[in-house]
């Protein structure tokens, strides 16, 4: 449960979407509870710094490059199984027939989803979440919710988040061990793909993510019909 969410959360290709244009500080009434969310954030920040960090470094380190990006092709195609049930949810049907044939080829001649063959043939991801569903039906995004070492969220997105665990097929594993290593194997790998992307975070680091977690789910679920705001200073 932990690793969907994060993938959910900031992963490196999405937030280099929403740094195409400069971070935009949340008004107060979506950070209602900016004191609360800034005390969870510390306490992420610190298990970040002394567990998952340095994990993540030494996983990039010991671990050869295909082999990486074997592992990332894996949980990228599990997640597909996600994809098409939004999707669905959404009746955006192409959509939801391109990522049905995303599982069928990489799951088949991609050795179970190791080998990205789809991605080649022109048949792109279509990224969907519950809490893209829920907000693409009109709910509300509410206040932005800082959620204890799940990350940035908000309230829509957080009541939203069971769902995408249900629907999430290594929660299907029957063998414990195995489910509890794919789930760690997949906390290390998404952790692993922010190594780089943390590196363009300046300044306020908690209103940097918030703003980009907010732009970004905004963009998601407006498939990108956004219209851009910039800071006075920018």
């Amino acid at each position: 449960m932990l690793t969907s969410s994060l993938r959910s959360g900031i992963t490196a290709a999405s937030l280099g979407v929403v740094l195409v244009a400069a971070p935009v500080m949340a008004e107060t009434e979506q950070d209602p509870w900016e004191g609360f969310n800034r005390s969870i954030y510390s306490f992420n920040e610190t298990v970040d710094r002394y567990a998952l960090k340095p994990l993540a470094q030494g996983y990039r380190y010991v671990t050869p490059d295909v082999a990486e990006k074997g592992v990332s092709n894996f949980f990228d195609n599990i997640a597909d199984v996600g994809n098409l049930f939004n999707n669905l949810l959404q009746f955006k049907f192409e959509a939801a027939g391109k990522t049905f044939a995303r599982l069928t080829f990489n799951s088949t001649f991609g050795l179970a989803g190791l080998i990205d063959v789809a991605t080649p043939m022109g048949i792109e991801a279509h990224e969907e979440d519950f809490g893209q569903t829920l907000g693409y039906w009109g709910v509300g995004s509410g206040p932005y919710l800082m959620l204890p070492l799940l990350g940035p969220s908000t309230v829509r997105d957080g009541l939203a988040k069971p769902v995408d665990w249900m629907v999430d097929p290594v929660g299907d594993v029957d063998h414990v061990p195995t489910r509890n290593t794919l789930y760690g194997l997949r906390l290390v790998d998404t952790r692993s793909r922010l190594l780089k992307a943390e590196q363009i975070i300046s300044g306020d680091k908690y209103a940097f993510i918030r703003d980009a977690y907010l732009q970004r789910r905004e963009y998601q679920i407006n498939d990108g019909a956004v219209k851009v705001k910039y800071d006075s200073d920018f």
